[in-house]
């Protein structure tokens, strides 16, 4: 989800194998191997008089090599990601069996020295019966084990790249109205106000270089917000006094880096659906604040009352657009609110606070300049 499609992809795309290196791979690598020593002695064990003396000694074996084998391939992830799926998925699978090997190994050593048998490690089944049981279990377990991470890889990035198609999609377009009435506008203006209209005309260029952007790159939110204002800045020509913006963004600081285009579909959002039918127009507010490492933007605008509230029925295109870029620039840490009441409607906007050196490092994604 970057800038060019064979460069500059996350490592994540790189390879299928997720970060053992996390506290929550590791915790996942506890629980799936515990499971499979419950099954294994489960499958072993006739009888139940020594089943939890068997499930500790499979347990810790078990488990010996599951951390192990994490940790080695945690190591080795720098070098996955230089390496293609094939490759990657090979030597991951050879890394994990010697892993087994060496702690099999390690594992029959110290039960002889220790008289204690492990299940498959007694006299009668010898040494070298012992290590090819163990290993082909754990040939076995993590080729199943690594076709479901390659299985689970490949669709998260085919869900990525369906909805990067969407967005760009979506981007692509804008409001047929908003450009014919700008148009008709500085038509009208080419004559009277010659200088109006060359401005206009630089404004719309302007707007529009800026909805054909790649949609993965990140702007700073002082870039966003001038955005804001070319659109502001057109639809007054147009609009009058009948259309008011007022900005209150002293409290965030405008350094930070945002998808672009994630605003200004909320100003035309507002400006369409609220400022626009109503006769006798009406202020739309935009509000920013920080909480700690988290940015909040508001945008609210009066509804249409009556009549002239019919007039307009959004489909949310632009919403759902932003929202979904969220999810996929921020996580769960991005999200998109609507609020509606009284004679107002107001949009939260949510996301963390990353300074523009940091941004330039992301990947996040963008949106289309039209509204819903």
């Amino acid at each position: 989800m970057r800038g060019e499609p064979s460069r500059g992809r996350r490592a994540s795309d790189q390879v299928f194998l997720p970060d053992f290196c996390s506290v929550r791979a590791v915790f996942v690598v506890v629980l799936v191997g515990e499971l499979l020593a419950f099954v294994l002695v489960l499958a072993a064990t006739p009888g139940a008089s020594d089943f939890l003396t068997r499930l500790s000694l499979v347990s810790l074996l078990v488990q010996w090599t599951a951390l192990a084998s994490a940790g080695i391939l945690c190591l080795a992830r720098p070098v996955m990601c230089r390496l293609g799926m094939r490759q990657a998925a090979s030597l991951s699978l050879l890394l994990v069996l010697f892993t087994c090997l060496g702690i099999s190994e390690l594992g029959w050593r110290l039960t002889q020295w220790s008289m204690v048998n492990l299940p498959g490690s007694s006299p009668e089944h010898g040494h070298l019966i012992f290590l090819v049981r163990t290993m082909g279990i754990g040939a076995i377990v993590s080729a199943l084990v690594l076709r479901y991470l390659y299985v689970q890889h490949q669709w998260r990035v085919n869900l990525r790249n369906k909805a990067e198609a969407r967005i760009q999609a979506l981007q692509a377009r804008i409001r047929p109205h908003f450009l014919f009435n700008s148009m008709n506008t500085i038509a009208a203006l080419i004559r009277g106000q010659p200088e109006t209209a060359e401005q206009a005309v630089e404004d719309l260029a302007d707007l529009f270089r800026a909805s054909l952007r790649d949609s993965r790159s990140q702007v700073r939110l002082s870039e966003e917000l001038g955005i804001c204002r070319l659109y502001e800045r057109i639809e007054r020509l147009r609009l009058g006094e009948r259309l008011e913006v007022e900005w209150t963004l002293a409290k965030i600081p405008e350094d930070a880096t945002v998808p672009v285009l994630c605003l200004q579909p909320l100003v035309e959002n507002a400006i369409y659906h609220g400022i626009e039918p109503r006769s006798d127009g009406g202020t739309v507010h935009i509000t920013g604040r920080r909480h700690r490492d988290e940015l909040e933007i508001e945008v609210c605008n009066p509804l249409p009352t009556g009549k002239e509230r019919r007039r307009r029925a959004g489909n949310q295109i632009a919403l759902d657009n932003i929202r979904q870029r969220l999810a996929l620039a921020y996580g769960r840490r991005g999200r998109l609110l609507q609020e509606q009441g009284e004679g107002y409607y107001r949009v939260h906007l949510h996301f963390p606070y990353v300074p523009a050196e940091a941004g330039r490092r992301n990947e996040p994604q963008t949106s289309t300049g039209m509204a819903s």
